[in-house]
């Protein structure tokens, strides 16, 4: 008697559904899937952060010559809470304890937008988290992020959900104490007395930083120049980036004036800058020390509602990626 085979395939086809199951889940736990969220207290980032919004819903608002000045009731403490008379154009905002300045750039071929800022007190430098929280994978735009938490101006920050490893300190709240794993990672340190610093990672451990006063940390780099001597060279280049690129800085000037640097690339306007002519262009506006953040398709500035450079993954579109963090004034 002739029995019947069994399909000779058969096998093969469930394993590779299986096979392909658990690369589609490896794929989605690794890049989408939310997980690891941590709240502050029991709350969001952006309620825990709304409390101290400089702006009052109630202040009174007029416009003159393409000028908007708001005035408000509340008193000026010289921290975070009063803002007292606001005035505000297109490129530039100023109360009590806020100054910002945009100005755009030409060089290396290559639009740059910095913005100058002047604080009362170095709280009003802050930073937000998409969603609200902590953890891999949770993401928005920067002007979503921004939005949320009431910002005035707003940058990309240091893109943590990326990684799985690199200190993270957002508005005196550790959040990871991990030290990165790639060699020589060089980690920003923002103290609440508004000093900066640049430290390596594999020599000092992130509880030693909260201890020393740390307000917050961001793991990305390098550091562009320290003490004013630029620290990069021709050819440093972070991982995964093209040799000129859209870029995102931050500079300390002096005490409580710093600089956000946002420069486009990928597109025929504008070519990119490497690492070395952004530390050079950084230097020149007087940075005492200057950090690079998330770059390429990441490289946002906006302010007051709207987004100020042209940020672009690949050059094909102008649009916004979505991100895990902002560091905004407010």
């Amino acid at each position: 008697m002739n029995r019947k085979k069994k399909h000779p395939y058969l096998w093969a086809l469930i394993y590779g559904i299986l096979l392909t199951a658990v690369t589609i889940y490896a794929l989605l736990d690794a890049f989408l899937l939310p997980h690891n969220i941590v709240y502050i207290d029991g709350v969001s980032e952006t309620e825990a952060v709304s409390e101290d919004l400089t702006f009052d819903s109630t202040s009174s608002e007029t416009e003159e010559d393409g000028v908007v000045t708001k005035e408000d009731g509340s008193s000026d403490d010289g921290t975070d809470g009063g803002t007292g008379e606001v005035t505000v154009t297109d490129t530039s905002y100023k109360d009590d304890n806020i100054s910002i300045t945009i100005t755009t750039y030409r060089e290396y071929d290559t639009d740059i937008y910095v913005a100058e800022i002047i604080l009362s007190a170095p709280s009003y430098l802050k930073t937000g988290l998409a969603e609200g929280a902590f953890g891999r994978n949770l993401k928005a735009k920067t002007s979503e992020i921004a939005e949320d938490v009431g910002a005035i101006l707003a940058i990309n920050g240091d893109y943590y959900g990326y990684r799985d490893t690199g200190y993270v300190m957002r508005n005196g709240y550790l959040y990871r104490t991990a030290a990165s794993d790639e060699e020589g990672a060089e980690t920003l340190v923002i103290y609440e007395d508004g000093t900066w610093e640049t430290v390596y990672e594999a020599d000092v451990t992130a509880e030693e930083l909260a201890e020393a006063g740390a307000y917050q940390i961001f793991s990305f780099g390098p550091t562009l120049s320290a003490d004013g001597v630029i620290s990069v060279d021709v050819d440093t280049e972070v991982e995964q980036a093209m040799s000129s690129n859209p870029r995102t800085a931050v500079g300390y000037i002096s005490d409580c004036h710093y600089v956000f640097v946002v420069s486009d690339g990928r597109t025929d306007e504008s070519e990119g800058l490497t690492l070395y002519e952004l530390a050079e262009f950084m230097n020149n506006l007087g940075c005492e020390l200057a950090y690079n953040l998330d770059g390429g398709g990441s490289s946002t500035m906006w302010f007051l509602g709207s987004v100020i450079n042209n940020p672009t993954t690949n050059g094909d579109k102008i649009k916004e990626r979505s991100v895990s963090d902002i560091v905004y004034i407010g």
